[in-house]
Formats: C-alpha cells, structure tokens, sequence
C-alpha cells in the first residue's frame, strides 16, 4: 500500500469533548470520526484495526468448532416480550414501530433470536452441542455516551451462543470458549486478567470477564499476586474476620458531633480510627399487587465499617433483596429513624427496620454510629447489650487492597481494567422462557443448556490505545496495528535512488507478506514521522540518500527511543524476526 492511495488525515488537536486518552488518539489519528453523540463512522485507517480484530476473533471461533451466522440488526420485539425483556431492559434498548405499528428493537445482543433458531433447527439431541456466532452491530441507547468507542451507542460486536442437552455438556462448552478467549486475547498482544464475574442482567451462573489491564479502566480487577484468582470488584468475596467478637470494655454514650455527618468526620473529632466508625444505608423493598400499585413497604438498614464501600450486586443476592430494591426516600427514613440521614442508626429506631450487619461490622464492640438525633452519635456500641444481634449477617462490601485472598494463598492487590469480553454459562434462563426444546434420547422434550460468549470488537482498538501509547501518540501491538511495518523515505521526490529503493524494499515486503505501507506523499522528515508516531505504526524503515550510498537504512521500533543503523541487504530480515504477527 502507498500513502498517496491510501486516506490520511490526522489533526494536532484532538475535539474538546474527547475525555480519555483514546478517543484523543484516534480522533487525532484520523481513525474515527463523529456522526452523532456515541456513533461513529470508521475511517480507513480506524477499519484495518478493526478487521484485524475481526480475522483473529474469527480464526479462533472457527478454530474452537462455532459457526457463524448473522442474525438481524431489527428484531421484532414479540420474541423480547417471550423472555420479559422487551419491558425490562429500560431506555437502553430501542425501540421502533414499523409503518404497520408493529414493535421492533434494534439489537443490543441476540438471545432471543438465536434462541429461536435452535428451537426451530436443533430438533434433536443428536445435533447437540451447537454454538452460533455472529460478528455484527449493536445498539444500546446510552444515556451518557462517552469516551469515544469505549462507551458508544452503536458498536460492533461478537457475540456466540452454545446449546447443549445438559448442564455437563453446558459446561464443556464454555470451557472451551473460555480457552478460546484466552488464545484470542494472547494473540492481540495486551495485557489482560480473565476474572471471576457477576452475569448481571444477561442472567446465568458461570460467569469470567476479560479485562484488558489500564490505569484508566472503570472496573476494578481484584486479584492476588501470589496465586491464580482473579475476579472483578462485584464478585470477589470479603472472607469472615478471623477470630470471634470482643466483649464491651465502653458504656453506650451519647456524644455531641455537631456538623459532623459523615463517618470520616466523625473519627476525626474524636481522634479515632475510621474502622470503629460504622455507617448506615437504607434501603426499601416495595410489595406490588396484580394493578402494579405499592401495597407494603419494608426497610432495611445496612451497616457498614466506615472506610468500607456497599457493594450493590452482593446486596441485591439477598434473601428478601434479589426481587429488586431502592435507596429509601428521605421521608421514609425520618419515619423509621426520627432523623435525616448523616446521624443514623440501629439504636432505638421508632418503628423496625431489618437490620443487615456486614461480616466485619458483626465482630465489631465498642463501635460508633448515629444517635438518629441531628448533631450527635453513640460511641462504645455493642450487640447483644445495647441492640439485638442483627438480622442477617452478610457479605456485603467491596474488597479492598490487603484483605485475605477467598482462596487462602495470600492477600488480595486491585488494579484497573477495561471489559472487553465476557463468557456466561446461562442454563436454560432463555430456553425454558422461550419454550427451546429438543427431543432427548428417551423421546421427551428437554430445555437446551445455553452459554453466551460476548466480545466487544470496536472497543477492544480504543483498549489498547489506553494501555499503549505515550505522549507521541499509538503504540499498536503488532497483530492489530493498522500497518505492521511504515517506509519513510527521505526525498523521495527529488531522488531516483531514494525512490527506486523505497518500491523495492515495499514490494519485497508485500511479497513476503508483511503488511507494509509506503509513505510517498513527499512530506517533511518531522511531519512524517510525527504522522506515524500519532498512528502508531510499530515498525518503522527511513531510507535516505546519504545512508544508502554506505548500504544503510535507519530501523526504529514505535516504542524505541532512538533509530538503528542496519544493512539494507539485511532489513527484510530484521524486520521478519522482530514483527510478531
């Protein structure tokens, strides 16, 4: 490929709603370009990146026996309203009527419809197990779109389904899509952690994230250094305390605090640890008849050490929370506490409320907590003594840095990532909703056993972006960069030398089967390099007159801090056993 027949177009400054540092890049790089808030057209150069993703994510899905399809981007939403999702999944999914005032969705994933592929095609346990996949675009309808393609409304993604005649055969199959993550994820050439995951709305059991490791990722990957477990901040367990509860050593007493409504304040002005601090969040559950209308609610008060965090999955896997909770409103809570919140807590509330201590919270003596009276909060806090034992004792915190590791083989470190796949073991949640038999080998109809195996095809380039780059610009591994290997050759147009030895080299490549570009656009040294630089471009040949008269070319790796001297009659060579493609 040539320069000149190739489109380029990258900017000095990046747009001014451009937040992280990929969307900067690729924006700056000429690889996106903004239609619409969260939609974006793929550029030329933004497009190689992505079917490089494509081809790699398509030879291991075939390589691990999936087939591919395509299913539609308009779903009709009769198959929604089968599994409930059509209402519940909220604003996120769009929805559209056609001229005859029939209701349709715009894909975000496609459960239902390869759910009812199976149970039309997959008559049989003999043709089980089956997995469907497809490489297509998405949509969901974000409220906030940020981030470039980190967090876009419409997205490309690649999205597999297994079906299986039971739970074993359910499970082989996600193993081996699981395997096959990691040959894909190994083979982009990044850095990535596949943790332990919540299935959240999607629904299932099994579940693992693969989290491509940067300081900028909004998730928090928690993993222990000196073992294998890994899983993302909503799974990872907060182990019981060692050792039982201490018994009283304080009196209960009332003390002052005024203006001091947060846990942190408080340990400040009685000068003690935030840990013998305890926080209190209210909750609500609402009772609904067959009219939808609220006819009992119930409140629930958690407690938490102060310098811990609720950890809202675990919370809503609660016996009397997993149908669906609410933060309680600020009338309901004077009614039960006789206080606003910043001064709540379990003592002498006015009407009950079911109290759920954290594990760490229920070995606590002598804690502190809000007097439920403005400007005041109890100190020397004991179960049994000054309340009854709570409730329900439970796992309800995020984990933090140190905490002992839930496989007991050290503590636990916490670092960020960015979501770019994810592999759920479903069961029959899709199958038994939309009525997907199969006929079993003793005659009967069985549910089929699902997995889902997601992985987000344009948002993986801007993940790599953020854990690859510098203040120049991209730095691409070899295996998804847009170019493998850029000629930069000085005065091309005013040299016949220059010339003829850049074409050869690049055809030599071309023929060797090197995705190579040729620079012949006849640009400055300075503006050509810091246009590949931006691009991120890994390998990058310079040849000048001057060095060619000794036989020389200039080698320079994108993350190199200065160029190599190296024989011309020897650069195919070098580049063959550097490129890792």
């Amino acid at each position: 490929m040539k320069a000149s027949q190739f489109h380029i177009s990258t900017l000095k400054e990046a747009p001014a709603d451009a937040e992280v540092v990929s969307h900067r890049l690729m924006v700056r790089a000429g690889m996106i370009k903004k239609l619409s808030a969260g939609i974006y057209t793929y550029m030329p150069l933004g497009l190689r990146v992505i079917q490089k993703v494509e081809r790699i994510v398509r030879e291991e899905m075939n390589r691990a026996g999936a087939i591919e399809l395509t299913m539609p981007i308009v779903q009709p939403a009769e198959l929604w309203e089968e599994t409930g999702r059509f209402a519940k999944m909220g604003p996120e999914l769009l929805r559209i009527k056609d001229r005859h005032e029939r209701d349709f969705v715009i894909q975000p994933t496609s459960e239902e419809v390869v759910t009812d592929i199976a149970r039309q095609e997959l008559r049989s346990y003999k043709q089980l197990p089956k997995n469907f996949y497809q490489i297509q675009t998405k949509f969901r309808d974000e409220r906030r779109p940020r981030f470039g393609l980190m967090r876009g409304r419409e997205f490309i993604m690649k999205d597999a389904y297994s079906f299986d005649r039971d739970a074993e055969g359910a499970q082989r199959s996600y193993q081996i899509m699981a395997q096959a993550y990691r040959r894909i994820f190994d083979r982009f050439g990044l850095r990535y952690r596949a943790v332990a995951a919540d299935s959240g709305a999607i629904g299932g059991d099994l579940s693992e994230e693969f989290q491509v490791i940067a300081a900028t990722g909004e998730d928090a990957i928690v993993y222990c250094p000196t073992s294998e477990y890994a899983a993302n901040i909503e799974k990872a367990e907060a182990l019981p305390p060692q050792g039982s509860r201490p018994a009283p050593s304080e009196p209960l007493t009332k003390t002052p605090t005024p203006g001091r409504s947060t846990c942190a304040q408080v340990a400040e002005l009685l000068g003690v640890p935030l840990q013998r601090t305890v926080k209190s969040i209210v909750l609500a559950t609402d009772e609904i008849n067959e009219r939808d209308e609220i006819v009992a609610t119930r409140i629930w008060l958690l407690l938490l050490r102060g310098d811990h965090d609720m950890n809202e999955v675990k919370v809503g896997k609660l016996p009397g929370l997993s149908l669906g909770w609410r933060f309680a409103t600020e009338a309901e809570i004077v009614e039960h506490f006789g206080c606003r919140p910043g001064y709540l807590g379990p003592v002498g509330t006015r009407r009950p409320v079911t109290v759920v201590a954290d594990r760490e919270v229920a070995v606590m003596a002598d804690w502190i907590c809000g007097a439920n009276e403005v400007d005041h909060h109890l100190t020397g806090v004991n179960w049994g003594r000054d309340l009854p034992e709570p409730d329900l004792v439970a796992d309800i915190r995020n984990v933090v840095a140190g905490d002992p590791s839930p496989d007991g083989k050290g503590v636990l470190a916490i670092e960020r990532g960015i979501e770019v796949g994810h592999v759920f073991y479903l069961g029959t949640k899709y199958s038994r909703a939309m009525n997907a038999t199969f006929l079993d080998e003793d005659g009967k109809p069985k549910p089929f056993e699902m997995g889902c195996y997601g992985i987000g095809i344009t948002r993986l380039p801007a993940a790599a972006i953020e854990q690859n780059h510098d203040e120049r610009g991209i730095i691409w591994p070899d295996a998804i960069a847009p170019f493998t290997v850029v000629i930069c050759p000085i005065g091309m147009d005013r040299s016949a030398t220059v010339r003829e030895a850049a074409e050869r080299l690049h055809d030599e490549l071309v023929a060797q089967g090197v995705d190579v570009i040729l620079d012949d656009r006849g640009e400055r040294p300075g503006v050509m390099f810091a246009d590949w630089e931006l691009i991120g471009v890994p390998h990058r040949v310079t040849l000048g007159e001057r060095g060619l008269k000794d036989g020389m070319v200039e080698y320079q790796h994108r993350r190199d801090s200065a160029a190599t001297p190296v024989p011309l009659a020897q650069i195919v060579e070098w580049l063959r056993e550097r490129i890792t493609v």
